[in-house]
């Protein structure tokens, strides 16, 4: 029996194992070793690359983070502890790089939005459960640069407002704020998609 935090398969690639195969590859992407890297590098560049495209519609841009992302794990692989899925690891690392890459090439809103912002649930005649995922990912790629980013690291990476404030340096109601204005956006494209 294998715990599916400790495996993956990415296009045809053999999972994976921490305890053993996964430790052995880490091991020799450290000591440098080529085949090693690519071999790494060729089973987790699909998932990270798809993580990256949520947030930059510019696929030259993506591919520069993409870049960027793999240089910072293969210089800092030595600090990958084992206790969580490698994958979660390079990701946290692509979230950061996008963020920096946003903040360079987009000034992030810093609205000022009212105190009490609630979360509005969403409508159950929202439509997103029809759409195909390469159209969701297109509507989500219309939406503001600040709204899009605060939707995808609430959505898709599990943050909570809190800490989506200090990553882009906005105060938690403005990620409210954003988050709502976001979903309305969305739920306005998505009906007049359908």
């Amino acid at each position: 029996m294998t715990d599916r935090n400790t495996n993956i398969s990415v296009n045809g690639s053999q999972p994976l194992h921490a305890s053993g195969e996964l430790q052995a590859l880490v091991r020799d992407c450290i000591a440098g070793n080529r085949q090693a890297q690519k071999q790494l590098y060729d089973t987790y560049a699909p998932v990270v690359y798809g993580v990256i495209r949520r947030y930059l519609y510019n696929p030259s841009a993506a591919e520069e983070v993409l870049n960027d992302t793999f240089y910072r794990v293969f210089t800092k692989l030595s600090q990958y502890s084992f206790t969580g899925p490698i994958e979660g690891w390079m990701r946290r690392i692509a979230i950061n790089l996008i963020t920096d890459h946003l903040r360079k090439h987009t000034k992030f809103e810093q609205e000022v939005h009212p105190e009490h912002i609630q979360e509005t649930a969403v409508d159950e005649d929202w439509q997103v459960g029809r759409l195909a995922y390469k159209e969701l990912l297109a509507l989500i790629h219309q939406l503001p640069a600040t709204q899009r980013m605060v939707f995808n690291l609430y959505v898709f990476e599990d943050m909570q407002h809190k800490e989506i404030a200090q990553h882009l340096q906005i105060s938690e109601n403005n990620s409210r704020w954003h988050l709502n204005d976001a979903r309305r956006r969305l739920k306005e494209k998505i009906n007049n998609h359908m």
